[in-house]
């Protein structure tokens, strides 16, 4: 089953890289290895939202906007900054391309 893709997608710091999530799919794979003792409220709504997006009950638009604050609240959403320029969307970048 191919999930639907988000407008943007997002980018979560990792111990030594940092990976980008552009769809349903990759909230699932990163839920997945989240751990069990760190599986608290917040973890399990975010985890209901995902499979209401992936039946159609939820826009997947509002899993990329709820998971984004799922990962600013755990200190893994990267900044835009540390992302390299190749994995950049043209809108997150400045005139100068940089």
């Amino acid at each position: 089953m191919a999930f639907e893709t988000f407008e943007q997608p997002l980018y979560v710091q990792r111990k030594h890289y940092i990976e980008e999530i552009t769809g349903l799919d990759d909230v699932f794979d990163f839920l997945k290895e989240w751990p069990q003792d760190r599986r608290d409220l917040v973890y399990e709504v975010m985890v209901d939202a995902c499979r209401k997006a992936a039946s159609g009950q939820l826009p997947a638009q509002a899993v990329a906007d709820n998971f984004r604050r799922f990962l600013k609240r755990h200190g893994k959403l990267a900044n835009v900054k540390d992302i390299p320029l190749h994995l950049r969307q043209p809108n997150e970048q400045n005139a100068s391309g940089r």
